[in-house]
Parts: structure tokens; sequence; C-alpha cells
């Protein structure tokens, strides 16, 4: 089991950048909680686009690129522990 400390920086990567992207497309987020559904953060496709370009450029990984997805992450929480997954 991973510690706090091991997860969070790709946490705090991928909720910075979300804020960020927000702040720069003109949107309004919700609270970013782990339970969250991605569809209802305020971001739209082309705001998840450049964030998963983004943490690509940042992580030097895509994991939507470089496994083989049988699902999409729904919530938050499932976004970061598809990238916490991915990076292992």
């Amino acid at each position: 089991m991973e510690s706090l400390a091991e997860s969070l920086p790709i946490r705090l990567t991928i909720t910075s950048q979300i804020q960020q992207i927000a702040q720069e497309q003109g949107r309004t987020l919700v609270p970013l909680t782990d339970d969250l559904a991605l569809l209802e953060s305020g971001l739209d496709s082309l705001c998840f686009a450049i964030l998963v370009a983004r943490l690509e450029d940042l992580m030097g990984f895509d994991p939507f690129t470089s496994s083989d997805v049988s699902h999409y992450p729904v919530t938050l929480g499932d976004f970061i522990s598809f990238y916490k997954n991915a990076a292992k």
C-alpha cells in the first residue's frame, strides 16, 4: 500500500493543473473531491484534452495510450488512481 507522501505528488499535480486550466479557460470549478464526477467538474472536453496533454508533458506518460483501457475514469478519484497505477 502506498503512503500518502507517495500519492500526493500525482494528486497535487493533477488538481493544480485542473485549477490552472479552469482559470485559463474561464471555467468555474466545483470543489475537487474524489467522488466528483468528471463531467460535473466544470471542465469541458477541450479542458480535459489540455489536461491530459499537460500531464503527459509533466509526468512523461499518457495512461490512455500506454495501456489497454477497458473503462475510462468517471470520478476525480478514478482519474487520479488511473495515473497512479500507470506510474508504477
